[in-house]
């Protein structure tokens, strides 16, 4: 089995957390999503891996 990268895991993360944003009942849970989002794609962007 291959392991996923970082960079592909962080951008999963980022867009689950979006969508669990969109579909929070509360102000609270969508906040802590958005900004869980926010955190994910900026590791994201710190993994992203280096092309020629």
């Amino acid at each position: 089995m291959r392991n996923e990268s970082d960079y592909r895991f962080y951008l999963r993360r980022a867009a689950q957390e979006r969508t669990m944003a969109i579909r929070s009942v509360t102000d609270q849970a969508r906040q802590r999503h958005e900004s869980l989002a926010r955190e994910f794609a900026e590791r994201a962007a710190i993994a992203q891996p280096l092309t020629a």
